[in-house]
């Protein structure tokens, strides 16, 4: 998922694949989910149907000219209204008409995904489908709209309207076998290896360009001019890199993310109910073809909450299975349902020449009514940092990895103050507050627990914060806590039991069931270096308070539907809040288990073993490291070895194979000589080679400083380093 080759985009939302139901005998569960279905079918289908035209349509944005020269700005402009919607439609001025860049006629094929329609509302994970080039996809799509006007409407009369209930007729009457329809979908095709919709820029706006200062001084081409929609930032190629967005920092291509996505779409092809990955900002372009009909909810917590339970109590047996099932993006239910929830809902009918903006948390959805190609992107400004950081926690959750570190991310903001508002420097002073107090708490507690910080004898390479490129993403990959996969960007815990593995602070009883005097905390930043940023944006702030006229800065106060609720902000941190494990109860189990059987540890049964693992207790012991007592020359020796393999990416003999040449923990005179004969003896000499590329790509700890990259970090001078 986290992978790149060849200097290719890195693809880390590819969506996680889970067991698809098979064209063989159901298992009783699947049975029990297509009963379901039918049942939800049987208490849905009378009104919905008829209902689904009573939606409120979302609200539809006319731009002139003008405005439409910064899309961040008229987007800013727009959002107190736009955001009570979740989504919004923008029309551009007259005069736009962008040519469509794909190659009709290429012989490269794309994949598509086999949507069975009828079944959307069980989530069952979609199957690979045909392979197309262009020209034959656009046949088939044709088809399958002609085959369905002559058998449904041979008279005429298939207006968009009619489609519409027809589509969410299929969806929820599928259960029951009355109407059997398959999509076969060509969503997330990478432009960078296929096409975009867009001309690309040759002044460097775009993912792979130069960089933007110099283009900053070289004048905006006359709109509607050939030019113009090479360099215009709403050409999905540039929006991600225009001045104010934050994900201009990322240097580094994530399909989807900063590269835009290519959508070919066919008769009732459906992108099912989602938000995006880290909260996000999403823009999508219609380039040609039949219209898409989207679905939004508005992204404050309570709706957002609301959508997720109503999809949980219409898919119980499923989410048993699942609980995450949400992130896959395989499950479409009708808006109806939501109405009846009190959820509010908006609809929008998407025609090619326009603009879908969805704005952070907002759930959306929708189908085609036909063949087209569309294509899509993620942006933010710096008012998204607090829903990045809600995303962040729900992560941490589901134990599902981020796209980019938004630790990384938002410290990297600080270096660009000139670039926010007073609005967003709030958040932004809220957000680092929360995270240098967290640090701060668990770093202390930790430490009085037994966990010995080895700071001062190993030498980490500072974290990059000017921007995020190739080798500090690759870095943060390899350094994911074990148990919620937050990727671990200020300190991380260690142990001697198995240099594969680290934790956040949080998770450190997750970790493995060594003893705590076995663990090690490692810190990448220290929190004086952590509270200079924050007092460094607090200057920026109170400058900017200073030259903004007092009725000027009451209107900027408040969260101007940037930030998420007041409700959702922390008063106060509670450590032991932080440091019990997160996880949802189902997903947590099946993970301990899994872990009791890797370790050996369930002779006794699975859920016994995982039971007891979850009742031991890491309090500081006898053989702890006392406060002012240095590391042995053999530990010293062994956590520089941890260096090179904590995080390993090596296949799993060679980690077996470098862990047993490593060898148990060293031991030590005195109070901690007892310990280290029960761990294997006292070992003051390791025989360690490793080949040069070995050494350059060990782990976390060691890659970046064994290949040379450490004095780039150097480099960048103190603004550039935490």
């Amino acid at each position: 998922m986290h992978g790149h080759n060849n200097g290719s985009p890195r693809s880390r939302r590819v969506r996680r694949k889970v067991g698809a139901m098979g064209e063989t005998a159901l298992t009783r569960d699947e049975q029990a989910m297509i009963q379901q279905a039918i049942e939800n079918s049987k208490l849905d289908t009378s009104t919905t149907t008829d209902q689904i035209g009573e939606i409120q349509v979302g609200p539809i944005f006319h731009p002139t000219v003008a405005e439409f020269a910064d899309p961040l700005a008229y987007i800013a402009k727009i959002r107190a209204e736009a955001e009570q919607y979740g989504i919004c439609k923008i029309v551009p001025p007259e005069g736009w008409n962008p040519p469509c860049m794909v190659d009709m006629n290429s012989s490269k094929r794309f994949e598509t995904k086999r949507q069975i329609v009828n079944r959307l509302q069980e989530g069952i994970t979609f199957e690979d489908g045909a392979m197309y080039d262009p020209h034959t996809y656009q046949m088939y799509a044709s088809e399958q709209t002609k085959k369905w006007q002559k058998e449904h409407y041979p008279d005429g009369g298939m207006t968009l309207e009619a489609l519409e209930r027809d589509y969410w007729g299929i969806v929820e009457t599928g259960g029951s076998g009355k109407v059997n329809f398959t999509a076969e979908y060509g969503n997330d095709i990478d432009c960078t290896n296929y096409w975009s919709g867009f001309p690309t820029s040759n002044r460097g706006r775009s993912m792979n360009g130069q960089d933007l200062e110099s283009e900053k001084k070289k004048p905006e081409p006359e709109f509607g001019t050939p030019q113009y929609y090479e360099e215009s930032w709403w050409n999905l190629n540039n929006i991600s890199n225009t001045p104010g967005s934050v994900l201009r920092h990322i240097k580094v291509p994530i399909n989807g993310v900063n590269v835009p996505w290519l959508y070919m779409g066919t008769l009732f092809s459906t992108f099912c109910w989602h938000n995006e990955d880290n909260y996000l900002y999403s823009i999508n372009y219609h380039h040609k073809g039949a219209p898409k009909q989207w679905y939004g909810v508005p992204g404050t917590k309570k709706d957002a909450d609301g959508l997720e339970k109503v999809f949980k109590n219409f898919l119980m047996q499923r989410m048993r299975e699942a609980p995450d099932l949400l992130h896959h993006i395989t499950t479409m239910f009708s808006p109806i349902l939501l109405s009846k929830a009190n959820i509010p809902v908006c609809k929008l009918a998407q025609f090619p020449g326009e603009f879908i903006v969805t704005f952070p948390r907002a759930f959306h959805g929708g189908f085609s009514y036909g063949p087209n190609i569309g294509e899509a992107v993620n942006f933010a400004t710096p008012d998204w940092i607090a829903h990045g950081a809600a995303a962040n926690e729900r992560y941490r959750i589901f134990g599902r990895p981020s796209v980019f570190s938004h630790d990384r991310l938002t410290f990297t903001i600080c270096q660009y103050l000139d670039e926010h508002s007073i609005e967003s420097c709030d958040l932004l002073m809220q957000e680092l507050s929360r995270v240098i107090q967290e640090e701060e708490m668990l770093r202390d507690r930790l430490e009085q627990n037994g966990i010995r910080n080895v700071t001062s004898q190993v030498t980490l390479p500072k974290n990059r914060v000017d921007k995020l490129d190739d080798v500090s993403a690759d870095y943060d990959d390899k350094r994911l806590c074990h148990t919620c996969k937050h990727i671990c960007f200020f300190s991380a815990i260690a142990c001697r039991c198995n240099q594969s593995r680290v934790s956040c602070l949080r998770h450190s009883n997750w970790l493995c069931s060594c003893h705590n005097s076995q663990k090690f905390l490692l810190t990448w930043a220290t929190t004086k270096e952590m509270r200079g940023v924050l007092d460094t944006v607090s200057q920026h702030h109170k400058q900017m308070c200073a030259e903004v006229p007092k009725e000027e800065e009451e209107e900027e106060e408040g969260w101007g539907g940037g930030g998420v609720e007041e409700d959702e902000q922390d008063e106060e941190l509670d450590v032991e809040d932080l440091i019990r494990p997160i996880d949802p109860p189902e997903f947590r189990e099946a993970k301990e288990a899994k872990d009791v059987k890797e370790e050996g540890e369930g002779s006794g049964g699975g859920q016994e073993a995982a039971a007891e693992k979850r009742k031991r207790d890491n309090l500081k012991a006898e053989g702890d490291w006392g406060e002012g007592e240095q590391l042995s020359l053999a530990q010293q020796n062994y956590v520089e070895r941890v260096k090179n393999y904590v995080v390993s990416v090596e296949p799993a003999a060679r980690r077996e194979e470098v862990q047993g040449t490593l060898g148990p923990w060293p031991g030590a005179q005195g109070a901690h000589g007892a310990q280290g004969a029960q761990g294997g003896g006292v070992q003051d000499t390791i025989d360690l080679t490793l080949d040069d590329d070995e050494k350059s790509g060990g782990g976390v700890l060691g890659g970046l400083g064994a290949n040379g990259v450490s004095s780039s970090y150097d480099a960048l001078g103190p603004t550039s380093k935490i």
